[in-house]
């Protein structure tokens, strides 16, 4: 390796922040939740076959929505599984959801999250017949920053919050 390319190496490696509380950490991750609109969604079939998708998403009543057609692969392992992993942020911010996730029809959202949705997104799913909203409720929510933050990266167990 070229002793340039080591130096520019050694900068990009600088150490990690210090490492947050969990109630800085929960607090950081609600925010997130909040506003952020792009999540890495993963799912798997039901023989094992995975998939993983970028969907947008609100964080609606403690639970993510999001929104897709029906035929795609991600709406049909979601059917008979029922779970899904979710991750949101870069990857140096990373919030982390394991969770039950639902299929639901458009005319059986609540009205009022349906709006929320799309007030977020600029996208009303509702006008398309083709499209089917997914509700994630999270049973393990994990946070870290760096690897200084993975020893108690674990926010919520069985979906509830751990402070």
């Amino acid at each position: 390796m070229p002793e340039r390319t080591r130096g520019v190496r050694s900068q990009v490696m600088m150490s990690p922040g210090p490492v947050r509380n969990r109630a800085q950490r929960r607090k950081d991750t609600l925010s997130r939740l909040t506003q952020d609109r792009d999540a890495w969604v993963a799912t798997s079939s039901a023989n094992g076959r995975p998939a993983l998708v970028p969907l947008w998403f609100l964080w609606d009543r403690g639970t993510l929505l999001m929104c897709t057609r029906r035929d795609t692969v991600t709406a049909r392992n979601l059917t008979p599984r029922g779970e899904a992993v979710v991750t949101v942020g870069p990857a140096t911010d990373v919030v982390h959801l394991s969770g039950t996730a639902e299929v639901v029809e458009c005319d059986a959202l609540a009205a009022d999250s349906a709006r929320a949705f799309s007030a977020k997104l600029g996208w009303d799913p509702r006008d398309g017949a083709q499209c089917v909203f997914l509700r994630i409720t999270p049973h393990t929510v994990k946070a870290w920053r760096e690897e200084n933050e993975q020893p108690g990266r674990l926010l919520m167990r069985g979906g509830q919050w751990l402070d």
